[in-house]
């Protein structure tokens, strides 16, 4: 039986080699996500027929793999034919795999013909968005984007930082801290967000993470953290500002895209959680589609 060893740093390099130049459209497969999340979803991997296999397991999904990474035409059937032996062997898998695009699907319906069970799973399509309009905020559809930015720009004396300081990493630490112990509802993901927070910030040359720091009169207002998967995609991993700043979270939008993203042409800020406000946030953005992502089971 296959050994899963759990994430670490260290790893980075080995899922590089896997992962290449970043193919997927949904955010769920860079290092860096996987990193971030690796406590809160217990991310571990594992090599069968020279493939890489990335399996996670939480309160909610129990336990699933991810796509393979890495397989050939000729090796995929016996892979997945060896993960699902996997899964039925063990208690704590409600799924086969989840976090699917529908490339794979394709595979496997050529492989399994249709003795496979797709779900789609709603909840965690991701919202993809045009870095242009991002940056431009023009037209109706973002017309109050627009005066939330401008009012920002406007009504406070204000200034951009890197995340190269020293200085100022503790103050994003600080303010992360500060807008978690804050909140009236401390769920269990926001916990692991927190400390992934610090965790990538120390390590923010390593992972290659790209942010920005807003200070208003001398003091820290909020902060974005992202990362270029590809030249077509970013993604916006983190983002938390200060509410008591009218315009805030439009200044933190626009400004991390046109600072560090503005070549390319889409910009992934992730999915909604099935949270009605969350849903509401991120459709006020205007996304130009919604990049599915679905639940597979074998059915032989």
């Amino acid at each position: 039986m296959a050994e899963f060893k759990p994430l670490e740093l260290s790893d980075m390099d080995l899922f590089h080699k896997y992962l290449g130049e970043y193919s997927f459209s949904t955010y769920e497969y860079t290092f860096l996500t996987l990193y971030i999340w690796r406590k809160m979803c217990n991310v571990a991997y594992s090599i069968i027929d020279d493939a890489l296999i990335i399996k996670k397991s939480t309160k909610s999904t129990g336990s699933y793999f991810m796509q393979p990474l890495g397989y050939t035409k000729e090796s995929l059937k016996n892979i997945v034919i060896k993960l699902d032996e996997i899964r039925k062997s063990r208690t704590d898998f409600k799924s086969l795999f989840r976090d699917v695009e529908l490339p794979f699907i394709n595979e496997l319906i050529d492989n399994f013909g249709y003795n496979i069970c797709i779900c789609e799973d709603v909840n965690n399509f991701d919202y993809i968005y045009s870095s242009k309009q991002l940056i431009s905020l023009s037209g109706r559809k973002y017309h109050r984007k627009k005066n939330l930015y401008n009012q920002f720009i406007k009504k406070y004396h204000y200034e951009v930082r890197e995340l190269h300081d020293k200085y100022v990493i503790k103050d994003c630490i600080d303010f992360a801290e500060d807008w978690y112990y804050s909140r009236e509802k401390k769920d269990e993901q926001l916990g692991f967000e927190l400390e992934s927070i610090k965790d990538i910030l120390a390590n923010r040359e390593i992972l290659n993470i790209k942010g920005i720091a807003v200070y208003v009169d001398g003091r820290i207002a909020g902060f974005s953290i992202g990362e270029k998967a590809n030249s077509k995609m970013a993604i916006v991993h983190i983002e938390k500002g200060n509410l008591e700043y009218t315009g805030i979270y439009s200044f933190l939008n626009k400004t991390l895209v046109e600072k560090y993203f503005k070549d390319v042409n889409f910009i992934n800020r992730q999915e909604d959680l099935g949270i009605a406000g969350l849903r509401k946030a991120k459709m006020s953005y205007n996304p130009v589609r919604l990049e599915k992502k679905f639940i597979v089971d074998l059915s032989l």
